[in-house]
């Protein structure tokens, strides 16, 4: 067993060796981008789930396979707090690259250089700057185009321009967004606002985005005709089949098995999470002295797999938390895993609701809880409860 031939990796991202269970998905997605290309109307998709599901793992195929039909790809990971950068500022030098790759060629294309025009009045009227310095383009501006210095007008105005230009080129564009929970509403706003003129326009340009399950509410809250812009693909944890083929797949090709007691095992602790399978994928590959690798090879892997997560995965979310917030997510993982009351958290904090309301929106805020339903609070990392109730003592 080569710890060199290691076929588990989990990272933030990286591609698993065996991307199971996610066909539908990834067929959904092709078809969008197919229709898209061909100049056919067709929604937009925004995947939703929980930290670990494989979210962005998802993403990066969907890019790949986008690149193999010839799109035109941009890829942008929001943060939360973007260190004060802006949507706008965030799209700005992808959106540059894409308009000069269309501008280029051996016909004249007046739509993709009217595109690059709306692209400096949108800088303008926004007054957007690249590292405290004034992103430079060297075209006029397209006066009265995207112009107004309102994202939510002015983002429209662009994008229509793009994939005007696109379909002169006889192409498309695919804006790949990550982490779209932590959009402002504005921010927000702003790509539902576009993708509709778009979809209206049936121009070669689609919208296909990440972020945790409140994503949905907040799309539609921002504007009530969200749902039928988008397409939200749920991305969960795998059933105990296609858990199984994600870590048996991999090792088989390399002449290894897992025995089915060694799987049941795994499927018990990590609950199917794509990111914890690699985990103890990981660590059972390293704890086996030979194949097939058993369930007790698997139960010195959980010890090993829980110490990294604990140390890495969860850590570094509790390590942002407040004191205050920590206390409120140690009360809700004494409840149990399930989505809880805001009134059960409030009466083991020995506080009332309102009091803890406040701590609960900068939670769901920074991405840690989220609310399945009204008055509902869940995490939004998997396991997160255990984590709390080894780390912290029982309050």
């Amino acid at each position: 067993m080569d710890p060199q031939q290691n076929p588990f990796s989990p990272g933030a991202g990286n591609p698993p060796p065996e991307l199971a269970g996610r066909r539908q998905i990834l067929e959904t997605a092709m078809l969008a981008l197919a229709r898209v290309k061909n100049g056919r109307a067709e929604k937009s998709l925004l995947m939703v789930g929980l930290r670990g599901v494989g979210k962005t793992v998802l993403l990066n195929e969907v890019q790949r396979q986008a690149e193999k039909l010839l799109y035109k790809v941009i890829y942008v990971e929001i943060h939360e707090g973007r260190q004060k950068k802006t949507l706008a500022e965030l799209l700005l030098p992808h959106l540059r690259r894409i308009l000069f790759d269309l501008d280029r060629g051996e016909r004249i294309s007046a739509q993709a250089k009217r595109a690059i025009r709306v692209l400096k009045s949108f800088m303008n009227g926004l007054k957007l700057k690249m590292h405290d310095v004034e992103f430079y383009l060297d075209y006029d501006a397209e006066t009265g185009a995207a112009d107004s210095g309102d994202i939510e007008v002015d983002l429209a105005e662009l994008f229509l321009a793009i994939g005007e230009a696109a379909k002169d080129r006889q192409t498309a564009v695919a804006i790949i967004l990550d982490e779209m929970q932590y959009l402002d509403e504005k921010e927000l706003s702003a790509i539902i606002m576009a993708v509709h003129l778009i979809a209206q326009k049936s121009l070669p340009l689609i919208i296909i985005g990440a972020g945790l399950p409140q994503l949905v509410g907040k799309a539609g809250n921002s504007k009530s005709y969200a749902e039928r812009l988008f397409t939200y693909p749920d991305i969960g944890a795998l059933n105990e089949e296609d858990a199984a083929e994600a870590l048996q797949k991999p090792v088989k090709s390399m002449g290894v098995e897992f025995t089915q007691e060694a799987l049941a095992e795994i499927y018990a602790a990590t609950h199917g999470y794509a990111y914890f399978l690699q985990e103890w994928g990981k660590h059972a590959w390293l704890v086996a002295a030979q194949s097939p690798i058993t369930v007790e090879d698997v139960k010195i892997a959980t010890q090993k797999a829980i110490a990294t997560l604990d140390k890495d995965f969860f850590r570094v979310r509790f390590d942002r938390l407040t004191p205050t917030e920590k206390n409120y997510v140690r009360a809700l993982a004494e409840l149990g895993a399930k989505p809880q009351r805001s009134g059960d958290i409030a009466e083991i904090m020995k506080k009332q609701v309102n009091q803890v309301a406040p701590l609960r929106g900068a939670l769901i805020k920074k991405g840690m809880i989220y609310s399945p339903a009204h008055g509902d609070t869940a995490f939004t990392v998997p396991l997160f409860e255990e984590f709390l109730k080894r780390q912290i003592p029982k309050i």
